[in-house]
């Protein structure tokens, strides 16, 4: 899956927490960006009861050949017990966000 783009998705519950995330994904070199989108409302069903919640959704970018090791990071950091990462390939994107994302690598984010 070399040079392909990949997204991840995960809802935390507050801005907050899912900033800390992202900066740690960002300072790794994990994900080259992450949009946090504004609060959502949640409806769900866990362990047989149904709930709802306000949370925030992030989207993180990053290259195919980093998928997993994004995935597991943001599954460590995640502060829910059981969250919600779910992660695919990009099978198409322009060239520039590409090649953006085909350059990433751990190390290429800040010292």
């Amino acid at each position: 899956m070399s040079g392909l783009a990949a997204l991840v998705w995960s809802p935390f519950p507050d801005p907050a927490s899912a900033r800390r995330c992202v900066d740690r994904l960002l300072e790794e070199g994990l994900v080259a960006c992450a949009n946090i989108l504004p609060p959502m409302q949640s409806l769900y069903v866990w362990e047989g009861e149904r709930g709802q919640a306000e949370e925030v959704g992030v989207l993180f970018k990053t290259n195919g050949d980093l998928l997993e090791l994004a995935v597991a990071r943001i599954d460590e950091l995640h502060p829910y017990e059981t969250p919600a990462v779910i992660g695919w390939h990009a099978d198409r994107t322009n060239p520039a966000a590409g090649a953006w994302l085909g350059a990433l690598g751990p190390g290429a984010g800040p010292a």
